[in-house]
C-alpha cells in the first residue's frame, strides 16, 4: 500500500479529515447560534418571559436559576466556540498538507507554515485549557475540582510539530535546491 499519491494511505485519510471537517464546521455554526441567542437573552431577559411562568403562572424556577447564571453559561459557550474554532484551524490545516501528500509534494514550501500553525494552535489549545481552569476557580470559588496536571504528552507534541515543520523547511529547500540543479 502506498503512503502518497492517489488511492494511498493519505488520501483515505483525507477523506476523513474533509469529513470531520465538515462536521467541525456544523458544529461550530450551532454552538455560535446557541451563543448568540443566550448573549441576547443575557441582554434581555424579557425574550424568554413566555418560559418563566409555569402552567399556575408561577416563574419557573428552572428557567429563573438558568438566567441567573446566564454569565457562566455565556462564557462557556464563547470558550466552546474559540476551542472548536482552533480544533477547525488545526483540521484544515492538516486537510491542506494531506493534499499536498495525495499530489505526491510532500515538502510544498506552504506545508511549514501549515505546520507551525498547527503547533502553534496545539500551544493555544494547552494554554487554554489552564486559563479556563484558572478562571473556573475564580468563577466557582466554592467547587471541588481536580487541577489540572502539566501534560507532558500535549507539550511534547507541539515539539514535534514544530520540529517536523523544522524537517519539512529543510525538504522544500533541498527540492528547490535539486530543480535548479542541470
Amino acid at each position: 500500500m502506498r503512503a502518497m499519491g492517489p488511492g494511498s494511505v493519505s488520501s483515505f485519510l483525507k477523506v476523513i479529515l474533509d469529513v470531520v471537517f465538515a462536521a467541525l464546521w456544523t458544529s461550530l455554526a450551532i454552538l455560535s447560534v446557541v451563543t448568540l441567542v443566550a448573549l441576547l437573552v443575557r441582554f434581555n431577559p424579557d425574550l424568554v418571559i413566555g418560559l418563566r411562568a409555569g402552567a399556575d403562572g408561577a416563574p419557573n424556577a428552572d428557567i429563573t436559576k438558568l438566567l441567573a447564571n446566564g454569565a457562566n453559561i455565556l462564557r462557556a459557550l464563547a470558550s466552546a466556540d474559540l476551542y472548536l474554532a482552533a480544533i477547525l484551524v488545526i483540521v484544515g490545516s492538516l486537510r491542506r498538507i494531506f493534499t499536498t501528500l495525495t499530489a505526491g509534494d510532500p515538502f510544498h514550501p506552504d506545508n511549514v507554515a501549515r505546520l507551525r500553525l498547527i503547533g502553534l494552535m496545539l500551544a493555544a489549545l494547552e494554554l487554554g485549557r489552564y486559563a479556563f481552569w484558572a478562571l473556573s476557580v475564580w468563577v466557582f470559588p466554592g467547587l471541588d475540582r481536580v487541577e489540572p496536571s502539566l501534560s507532558l504528552t500535549a507539550w511534547f507534541s507541539v515539539l514535534v510539530v514544530f520540529v517536523l515543520a523544522e524537517v519539512f523547511r529543510e525538504g522544500a529547500r533541498l527540492r528547490r535546491e535539486a530543480e535548479l540543479t542541470i
